[in-house]
């Protein structure tokens, strides 16, 4: 090649003809516009033009939602990988292998702690990248886990649930999780702990009829799908048109079944917010400009004095044969008695 073809300026047409990278560029699910992914993940993947909240990955809400991003996973236990040898199509184990090679991840719920609005905080968040954050017995496991580090914590724990409910390929051994992660809420309402359920789009099947509806402050993202059966199921089975909306955050928030809905961008302040609110309190004192805590002081009781002697009960200048024990001297019966045997002895 000589220097000639080096410097010529490459002509209209090979410049028409390079190919456009795939992962510039993407689609709206909502309104098709086409939307620059820089700018999209920026906008924390909520569409400029309409507002639609896209999916979210999970390692992207453990970042939005700490503190500077900041957090620390923790390591879950393993499970089983296919106890039922189950096979449709094709085999589970092979269905898990592809699923963690494609997410990096060991299963469809990932654990961490860190800080919300300043206070330390548990965070569970649903993969639904991972098999469509299908539930299973490692899914159960890591929620107990979650549930055990926050009350050894002393932490409130929040979750951000997307599912499409239990993992058929697991059968019932998925389906005992329901009352599994029960325990799990029951454990932190007896420690008095807060938990918070982030409804994300879409909270389904087992997951929406069994922990996801046991928060104590219910939080949705905009027009996100909260149900149990489908709406398309629903409408086949009762043969009626739903009302507009149905099952979406915003009709179960007129409903009661949500108490309030946040866009994702104000979701760390209003997680701060109720953390700050519901976790338990010190039992300190923060001195006034010292700026050092102080243990409250001890409840002090009052001393109980000593039973008045016959001493100090007797008349100024009254000689009462007391000793200086304060014991009783003996009566008259004992003394004359006394004293003849010491007579005796004497002689």
């Amino acid at each position: 090649m000589s220097w000639l073809t080096d410097y010529v300026r490459p002509k209209v047409r090979s410049l028409l003809q390079r190919d456009v990278p795939d992962n510039l560029w993407t689609n709206c699910d909502s309104c098709g516009q086409m939307l620059l992914i820089r700018d999209y993940e920026r906008n924390w993947k909520v569409c400029p033009h309409c507002g639609h909240h896209g999916r979210a990955l999970a390692h992207e809400r453990m970042k939005w939602t700490f503190d500077n991003g900041e957090y620390t996973p923790i390591e879950l236990p393993k499970m089983p990988t296919d106890p039922l040898a189950f096979r449709d199509s094709k085999r589970y184990t092979d269905r898990l292998k592809t699923a963690r090679a494609k997410t990096q991840l060991d299963d469809s719920l990932l654990v961490a702690h860190g800080r919300i609005g300043g206070r330390e905080t548990v965070v569970a968040v649903m993969a639904f990248e991972f098999m469509a954050g299908t539930m299973g017995p490692a899914l159960g496991e890591a929620f107990l886990a979650a549930c055990r580090l926050a009350v050894l914590q002393k932490a409130p724990l929040v979750i951000f649930t997307a599912s499409g409910g239990a993992r058929m390929q697991e059968g019932v051994a998925s389906l005992m999780q329901m009352p599994r992660t029960t325990i799990g809420v029951q454990m932190l309402r007896e420690a008095g702990l807060p938990y918070i359920v982030v409804f994300t789009n879409p909270t389904t099947g087992g997951v929406s009829a069994s922990f996801a509806m046991l928060g104590d402050v219910h939080v949705a993202e905009p027009d996100a799908l909260i149900a149990f059966a489908g709406p398309r199921v629903i409408r086949d089975t009762v043969r009626e048109e739903l009302p507009e909306g149905f099952q979406k955050s915003e009709y179960l928030l007129e409903h009661g079944m949500v108490d309030l809905i946040a866009p994702r961008a104000e979701l760390p302040q209003t997680l701060g917010r109720l953390v700050n609110m519901l976790a338990p309190t010190t039992r300190t004192v923060t001195l006034p400009g010292a700026g050092q805590e102080e243990q409250r002081p001890p409840t002090q009781h009052p001393v109980p004095h000593p039973p008045a002697t016959r001493q100090s009960a007797a008349p100024s200048g009254h000689n009462s044969g007391h000793s200086e024990g304060g014991h009783k001297p003996p009566s008259g019966k004992h003394s004359a008695k006394h004293h003849k045997h010491r007579k005796k002895s004497g002689a």
